[in-house]
């Protein structure tokens, strides 16, 4: 497909700059996205829109394909509900919550931890 080609190369050459923290509050907030994940596929515009939120507010969050690889694939399926992209899986208090929509997505990272900046 010719958009795939496209679309990695757009993500590479407008590069978005993470913020700074300081090292404390950077440790805390890389604490707390210990139990998220972020399922996704490489090329799809929506995961790359969260993939950017991701390095803007330099949050350490895996991401994990699920279009490749056959365990996040049924893990995205049979624990989150749907097979659709991108979505958040928030561990909270040995509690999964599934977040669909990127734009959702990036709402919530944003207001968790957004505000974090020094």
């Amino acid at each position: 497909m010719i958009t795939r080609p496209i679309i990695l190369t757009a993500e590479k050459l407008f590069n978005t700059t993470p913020i700074e923290r300081s090292e404390e509050e950077q440790a805390a907030i890389d604490e707390q996205t210990r139990s998220m994940a972020m399922y996704e596929f490489q090329a799809c515009p929506y995961c790359v829109k969260t993939r950017r939120a991701l390095k803007r507010l330099n949050l350490k969050i895996e991401c994990r394909d699920a279009l490749n690889n056959q365990e996040y694939k049924q893990e995205l399926t049979t624990k989150g509900g749907k097979f659709q992209v991108p979505c958040l899986r928030i561990n909270d208090k040995d509690q999964d919550i599934w977040m669909y929509e990127s734009s959702d997505i990036i709402k919530y990272l944003d207001q968790r931890f957004g505000s974090a900046v020094s």
